[in-house]
This record gives C-alpha cells, structure tokens and sequence, in this order.
C-alpha cells in the first residue's frame, strides 16, 4: 500500500521504498490531487493551477502527459482514476501523513493533558520538514502550504499547554524562547513563554517577555496585545497563585536521587530527565572530605535539579533523614547504600541499576505486573516516568498456564487506575509466564521498571526495581495479593 506524504517534500513511498518521481511539473500534478484526496479535481483547474493561471493552449494535453507518465510507477496506476470532469486520487485511512495528523489532534483534543501531550507529539512527529517543500514557491501551494503551517504551529501550541497543565515548565522555556523568536506576532507563545517563565521563579523575564511582544505590536501595528496577553501581566505583578501548575505553587512530588559513586549519577541523571527540575533532589554520598570538592562538581555536571554532596558514615540513616525532612514521594539510589533502606524508608525506593537510559531509543517504559504491592509501586514510579518522557507505557502479564487464566483482567484494571490517576494509557503485553519469557519481552525497553522479587536477574536493559514503602500509593487496591508471577516459572 502506498503511503503519500505531503507534511515535507512530496513524497510516494511503496513497499520498495520511495518512488522516484519526475520533474515539478509531475510533482505538482501529483501534490494538486493529493491535497484534494477522494475528491475529483477537473482537468481545467489541473493546467489552470500547474501554469499558475496562464495555461497555454497546450495545457490539456500538458497535464493529460502528466497523469499518463504519473501512471507509470507501481501502484500510482490504480491510485490515479480518470473520472469526469478529471481526476482523482485514491487514498484510503492510514496513506495520508496529513491524514494522520488530524486524526491524532482530534483524539488529543477531548484528552487529558498526559494523554493529550502524547498523542500531540506522536501528531507532530509525523513532520519531516516544511509542508511541500519542493514545491513551495508554485503558486497553487502557497494557499495549501500556509493552510499546512497553520495547522503545526496550533498543534505545537495545544501540546505546550498540555506540557504545562504536566508543570513541565522548566523544560519548555527554551524551547519557546525560539519560537517567539521565529513567530514574535504569535501571542499564544508570548503567553506560553510568560507563564514557564514565571512558574520557573523568573518574574522578572516573564515581564521583559510581556513588555518586548507590546512594544513589537504597538511599533509595527499601533495595537495593544490582546486582553488575555494584558490580563497575564497584571497577574504576575500581583503574584496570583492561580498561575501555579496545576493551581499549586509548589510541585506535585519530590524525588531523591541518591548515588554513592560518580559513576552511579548518570544512571540516575538520565532516569529521572523527564521530571527534571526544582522536584528532583540530587545526592552524592562521599566517605572522606577530601572527594566533597570533585563531588559536588559531578553533581552540578549530572543533574540538572537541585543537588548536593556530603560524607556519610551511614548512608541509610542519612537518606532516611533526608526522605523525611523533604518528605519525598520516591528515593532513586544507584550503587550500594545500604540493606536496610528499603525496611526504613517512609517512601517507595527504587534501585537503579543497567545502563543509563536513553530515552529517545526503545519501545518505552516496561512495567511487569502481577498484582502484588510491589507490581502497584512499580507501577506508579513507572507512569511517573512514562508521562515525563513522553514514552509508551507496556504493562506485562503471563500467558495462561497450568490451568489457571490469563492476566489480561488485572493488566485491564491497572490500566484503568494508571489511566484514571495519571492520565496516561497502559498497552497490555502477555508473555509467557517463565523468567526467560520475561527476559526477553523486555528486550525492546526503553526501561523496565520491576517490582523487588519479580525475577529479573540476567536483564541487560536500564533497570529499577522498586520496594514500595509504607506511604500508601495512589494507584493501589486496599487489598494487592500475589496472583500471576514469573519467580516461580508460571
């Protein structure tokens, strides 16, 4: 099936790759019918738009050559139907990048903001360049190609609203710094960039965003900015607590990374990237004074949320301490603090071990689940992560064995707690119900985040396992039993 792309340079791709199409001329008479898919463009308009609306007396035959030799390449033959008074062609569901795209910017808009972030991402990565980019500068595409800018930049502006209903305001400021540069009339951006700017503790630059988009407007236009622009302002003058992320002022969690190397700090940088920020909490543990300097140093290096180096004497009483003092929702350790930390700790800990995690590879955050407290804790640790980065959350169950049913129920119910409290969803992966079958449906990981005792020993992908702390989750039934299992082959 060919899939048609028109969301960059035209291109036809069939099963053999992408079809060496011929010169303008051809390109634009194919790119005319596909921005009118399934609907019949006469041959009049064909050669009136192709000759930007001088056709010559030739212009007929001109696009009737066209069509002829457009015919030739495989599959374009049955796509392409002469039908009175021209032609059409055919695209169903799924050939269409553009097509696509609007699907997912729909679905996006009667989401949660988790969800919705998501999709629209998934939307605006079908992108691979300026809308028709070959053909730009013909005059049929330009109607089409602002038509195709405007759709990208109003998706680009739902998933930064979605971003900052998440609080993910530290992220974005850079991000919309360029775009306010490159769009400095677009005030949905100016509005963006002043609300991450301020929820990020930068009053001051949330301001100087506001006053440079009035003078822009004002210089070139002898208008003022909108009333939602001017209404901004004064409520970050004011210091309004409504503009906090989710009408908070201070974040959702905390997170503690403790590590006792500076080897063990990359792990734990690159894991907790997605919520990287004021709530991530960086620790390096040190035995001697004499390494406080080279520690701190790799802190500030690693992590990008605030962080800190000491000696330790004992490591879990320090980490304990510090849970509670910041009353964290999780504690991520690389390396070996201590046997202890798990049975102390007031909140869930999770120990980081494999690899650091690269989250632009993958196939997403792993989570196997069978039920028990620990598979509900790892659960939770995992949507947060999930969420963050954007990724895939893949919930694995066991096959049916033994007489006894598959886990395909209670993968169903946590997807609908994961969905109802996090806002993300959860796609459900039986394997089978051995270790080995768990090895290797984890394979494609992005990461695998495991309940303690679920059996993981001899997994090379970035690991978390986690024990759930006395804190209850929010995911979590009253009552978590053990029912599907790997430890004991089924």
């Amino acid at each position: 099936m060919l899939e048609f792309r028109i969301l960059g340079p035209l291109e036809v791709v069939g099963g053999g790759g992408a079809l060496r199409l011929g010169g303008p001329r051809q390109r634009a008479t194919l790119a005319i019918l596909v921005l009118n898919a399934n609907r019949v463009v006469p041959i009049e308009r064909l050669a009136d738009e192709l000759y930007a609306g001088e056709p010559p007396v030739s212009a007929v035959k001109q696009v009737q050559r066209q069509i002829s030799d457009l015919r030739k390449h495989p599959g374009l033959a049955d796509a392409i139907e002469t039908r009175s008074p021209g032609y059409l062609v055919r695209v169903d569901a799924g050939q269409l990048d553009l097509a696509a795209f609007e699907r997912l910017v729909a679905e996006a808009a009667d989401a949660a903001a988790a969800r919705a972030a998501e999709l629209l991402r998934q939307a605006l990565a079908l992108w691979h360049g300026p809308p028709l980019a070959d053909l730009a500068d013909e005059s049929f595409a330009l109607a089409a190609v602002a038509r195709l800018d405007e759709l990208r930049l109003a998706a680009l502006e739902q998933r930064i609203d979605a971003d900052l209903a998440l609080d993910r305001h530290a992220q974005l400021v850079g991000e919309l710094e360029e775009l306010t540069a490159e769009h400095p009339l677009r005030e949905h951006f100016r509005r963006q960039l002043m609300l991450a700017l301020y929820r990020a503790g930068r009053q001051t630059d949330a301001l100087d965003v506001y006053r440079d988009a009035r003078e822009t407007l004002v210089s070139q236009f002898g208008i003022e900015p909108t009333p939602d622009l001017q209404d901004l302002e004064r409520r970050i003058l004011r210091q309004d607590a409504g503009l906090g992320g989710a009408g908070r002022a201070e974040p959702a969690r905390t997170v503690l990374a403790v590590a006792v190397s500076d080897d063990g700090l990359a792990p734990l940088a690159a894991l907790t990237e997605p919520l990287a920020g004021p709530e991530v909490l960086a620790v390096r543990l040190v035995e001697r004074e004499a390494e406080l300097g080279d520690a701190v140093a790799a802190v500030k290096k690693a992590v990008g949320g605030r962080g800190a180096a000491f000696t330790s004497e004992n490591p879990v009483d320090d980490v304990v301490r510090l849970a509670v003092s910041w009353d964290v929702d999780a504690v991520f350790v690389s390396g070996d603090v201590g046997p202890d930390l798990e049975r102390r700790c007031p909140a869930d800990v999770g120990r980081v071990s494999g690899p650091p995690v690269d989250w632009s590879t993958g196939s997403g955050v792993f989570v196997p689940f069978g039920g028990r407290e620990q598979d509900w804790a790892a659960l939770e640790l995992g949507a947060w992560l999930a969420v963050g980065a954007s990724a895939p959350l893949r919930l694995l169950g066991t096959r049916a064995a033994r007489g006894r049913r598959d886990a395909s129920r209670l993968l169903a119910n946590a997807s609908i707690a994961v969905q109802r409290v996090v806002g993300v969803v959860a796609d459900p992966v039986l394997v089978e119900p051995t270790p080995d079958g768990l090895l290797d449906a984890v394979t494609p990981a992005t990461v695998v985040v495991a309940g303690e005792r679920t059996a993981m020993t001899g997994s090379e992908r970035p690991l978390v396992v986690v024990h759930a702390g006395p804190r209850p989750g929010v995911l979590a039934p009253r009552e978590s039993a053990t029912r599907f299992s790997w430890s004991l082959g089924g």
